[in-house]
């Protein structure tokens, strides 16, 4: 049952506009935590011709609303806070992983990264705190 739930969570996130719209990848979905990817491309970019930090920022945004809402309770952003180490090589992949540190019942606390996919590059560190609903995801 969990892992069809999880697999479920994955298939939204692809099936979302917005993720369509960036070119997201749903990786891996386990409990408390997601793996999202995303390929730098030049729609991406923005005046300087850099990656947008709000493309970047999304990416994290994905695999967190994706470990948030791991344990069938939906889960909604109350803080997101992002450090951004260095822009991302053009054409390159970009990989954001969000991992579970802290659950209790109302909230969860999770450390996501960037990295670039071929060199692990460090792109991007973000600390995200969620807010746990009281209802049930149900699909």
């Amino acid at each position: 049952m969990e892992r069809k739930f999880h697999d479920e969570l994955g298939r939204r996130s692809l099936a979302e506009p917005y993720a369509q719209l960036l070119g997201l990848e749903v990786v891996d979905v386990q409990p408390g935590t997601a793996v999202v990817r995303m390929k730098v491309l030049p729609k991406l970019e923005n005046m300087f011709g850099v990656t947008h930090g709000g493309a970047v920022f999304s990416l994290i945004d994905e695999a967190f609303q994706l470990a948030s809402n791991t344990h069938g309770i939906w889960a909604v952003a109350l803080n997101v806070s992002i450090t951004y180490l260095a822009p991302p090589e053009g054409g390159t992949v970009l990989e954001a992983r969000a991992i579970e540190m802290h659950k209790t019942k109302r909230t969860s606390l999770y450390l996501c990264e960037v990295r670039e996919a071929g060199d692990g590059k460090f792109i991007a560190t973000a600390q995200a705190l969620a807010y746990r609903t009281a209802k049930e995801i149900r699909f």
